[in-house]
């Protein structure tokens, strides 16, 4: 299927609640930053809020999720979240990311997501609509 691989961003601060003990952003909070940024690019940038997700009886389901960290965020600071879809298949999306300083452009984290699309309604994968598929493909 063909993509266009179109990259999109947003922009994040990290917050005082994400520091850990170790004064930089715990492990876990990459993926609330991904997730945020997709939620943001889907509305923004695909005109497909989640919203519409839902109200079409669909959602997405973190099948497998790939951190690579290369350098620590600190508080306060601002950072870029690039996206892209890599690859669909008949009921899922691969999702590539990175996570970059804003003032450095330096590389903070980067990876990848399956996302799997389900049924609301019986929470099994689901063949993504052609009216989905059309506005994921720029």
């Amino acid at each position: 299927m063909h993509l266009g691989r179109s990259r999109f961003e947003s922009e994040l601060q990290v917050r005082p609640d994400d520091i850990d003990m170790n004064q930089h952003v715990h492990a876990s909070r990459y993926m609330d930053y991904v997730l945020a940024a997709r939620y943001d690019q889907m509305e923004r940038c695909y005109k497909m809020p989640m919203e519409e997700f839902t109200r079409a009886g669909f959602g997405w389901y973190v099948r497998t999720g790939h951190l690579e960290f290369k350098r620590p965020l600190g508080i306060g600071e601002e950072f870029l979240v690039r996206t892209w879809i890599e690859e669909m298949v008949k009921d899922g999306v691969l999702v590539k990311f990175e996570i970059v300083k804003k003032r450095t452009g330096k590389l903070c984290c980067d990876g990848h997501f399956h996302y799997t699309m389900v049924s609301l309604k019986t929470g099994r994968a689901e063949t993504i609509p052609d009216w989905i598929v059309a506005k994921y493909s720029i």
